[in-house]
């Protein structure tokens, strides 16, 4: 597989996957087993969560979400496998800025046409989208998920027209074909009726 082209998406670096194939050892150390205190039969109130830690697992569901909606994307060099997910660090007003000049300097770079169809526009407006979704989920996950359910009702409208293009497309052809093997059968018939009337002048 192809290291993945450069995109407009952020993303984290690449990290390589490894598989250990180290086997543990039969031997184990023993350990020694203190004795355990007698239970405590009064209720005790469990110990407040610190806030680091709260601050962890909010991170961790946050990253698990922009998994889900923006999956990680991965490749093989050689015999290594490369795995590389979205950034999870909050954007500024100046990584706007600056997404909104990468995605013109590309459309420039990449000689996109301005109207009309134009795969390489759509790919790359499609790649600000992905990175404005990934911007919002980090601050609101429900509005980066609401995003995701606009995004892929988008995707569907646009490939049901693809859809509908191709088939009107091909019935175009059929019918322009079934003219020109009418007009053969026309051209033959005129020829036929040109020699039997030549015939009866005659």
């Amino acid at each position: 597989m192809i290291r993945p082209a450069e995109s407009l998406l952020k993303y984290d670096n690449a990290v390589l996957v490894t598989r250990s194939t180290e086997k543990k050892s039969v031997k184990a150390r023993s350990l020694k087993v203190s004795p355990q205190p007698p239970p405590i039969t009064s209720p005790v109130p469990p110990p407040p969560k610190p806030k680091c830690l709260e601050a962890d697992a909010n991170k961790q569901q946050m990253e698990e979400i922009l998994n889900v909606i923006l999956p990680p994307r991965e490749w093989m060099e050689g015999s290594q496998m490369w795995v590389q997910k979205v950034s999870s660090t909050p954007s500024t007003r100046m990584d706007v800025v600056h997404l909104q000049e990468q995605l013109d300097l590309k459309l420039q770079q990449r000689q996109a046409r301005e109207t009309g169809i134009c795969p390489i526009r759509r790919e790359l407006y499609s790649q600000c989208f992905d990175e404005l979704i990934r911007q919002v989920t980090i601050n609101c996950a429900e509005r980066g998920l609401l995003l995701l359910r606009v995004r892929d009702e988008i995707l569907m409208t646009i490939a049901a027209y693809q859809t509908l293009y191709e088939s009107s497309v091909a019935f175009g052809m059929r019918k322009a074909l079934l003219s020109e093997q009418g007009k053969f059968e026309i051209e033959k018939k005129k020829v036929k009726l040109f020699h039997v009337t030549y015939q009866l002048k005659l």
